[in-house]
């Protein structure tokens, strides 16, 4: 018994260096790859850093501010002078707003994180009860209803759903603000949630229908398994083997499935944003690509890429703990 608790703690141990191995390998290859497609990119950063000046620059002047900026080096020499202030903490300045990287991302990720935020959690639970729903109604009304609605606005692309939204609400009826987090001077808990009505609609709507047709066909699946049959003949009635059984062990899997929805999410959030004019993370990304601020767009693309590793990650883990057969091939690797 001893012998076999040190052998499980060990392939423990193995397994998440192994996990802490891949994620570190991933992030340097991330790294690596934005950063020379970045600067082989067509565009000029000095325009971001000195704006309108650069066209009156001489060339004497104009090397002076590539050096100054280290871009007269070649792209190996500053990815690994990049590379060793970012393992000191250090991500260099924004070319276009003169500050430390870090302190503008501070500024805009908080918008992100709650219209993301409320976003994935308002999805979570209206894709669950909407599939509930429809596998509750299976082949009736409610679910016809419900999935052809959802297949009309699955297809629509959210930046013209945007648009139409905005045209509709805020140029027409006069009833939504069509762009940023809060008015001018405002900021209030009853002003942000105005300003999120619109880009929350889209966020969800874009996504909703996808994870709620996943849950109605797993309820499903369910719904025809064996053990419902012998719960029905036992005399069970309906709505304890649908929420008792079948929603029970659908869970699991559907936690495995947002998991790795959160990029879709996240990828959605940033759209919306640039439509909204909406200070987050998704328009500082467009800017810094825009206006080619190398140093804002590599800590942005990291942050974007440890999401997406991470949810990956915990579905891994997820599906493992799911699936013992997959947990039987973790230990034996």
């Amino acid at each position: 018994e001893i012998r076999r608790n040190q052998m499980s703690k060990h392939n423990r141990i193995r397994y998440f260096c192994r996990k802490f191995l891949t994620f570190t390998a991933s992030i340097f290859l991330l790294s690596f790859l934005v950063f020379y497609i970045s600067r082989l990119a067509p565009g000029d950063p000095l325009v971001s850093y000195y704006g309108d000046r650069v066209e009156k620059m001489s060339p004497g002047e104009r090397t002076w501010a590539e050096e100054r900026l280290g871009l007269k080096d070649s792209i190996t020499s500053q990815y690994f002078r990049w590379l060793g202030g970012a393992v000191r903490g250090d991500f260099g300045i924004s070319y276009k707003y003169k500050m430390d990287v870090t302190e503008v991302i501070a500024g805009r990720i908080g918008n992100t994180l709650i219209l993301g935020g409320i976003g994935f959690l308002l999805i979570f639970i209206l894709a669950l009860l909407l599939g509930t729903l429809c596998a509750w109604y299976e082949d009736k009304w409610p679910d016809k209803i419900i999935c052809k609605a959802g297949t009309v606005t699955s297809c629509i692309p959210e930046f013209w759903l945007s648009l139409i939204l905005i045209l509709i609400f805020s140029v027409w009826l006069h009833l939504l603000p069509s762009s940023g987090a809060y008015s001018v001077g405002g900021g209030g808990f009853a002003d942000r949630a105005v300003h999120l009505i619109l880009p929350l609609t889209i966020v969800v709507t874009g996504h909703l229908w996808y994870y709620a047709y996943m849950i109605r066909n797993k309820l499903l699946e369910e719904v025809r398994a064996d053990y419902v049959l012998l719960a029905k003949s036992k005399g069970l009635a309906k709505r304890s083997i649908m929420f008792r059984h079948c929603l029970r062990n659908a869970i699991p899997s559907y936690l495995s499935i947002m998991a790795i929805s959160v990029p879709h999410v996240l990828g959605g959030t940033y759209i919306v944003e640039t439509v909204f004019s909406y200070p987050g993370i998704g328009t500082l990304s467009y800017e810094s690509a825009r206006y080619k601020d190398y140093n804002l767009l590599m800590v942005l693309c990291l942050l974007t890429g440890i999401v997406v590793i991470c949810s990956n990650t915990a579905a891994q883990m997820i599906s493992e703990w799911i699936d013992p057969r997959i947990r039987a091939e973790v230990k034996e690797s």
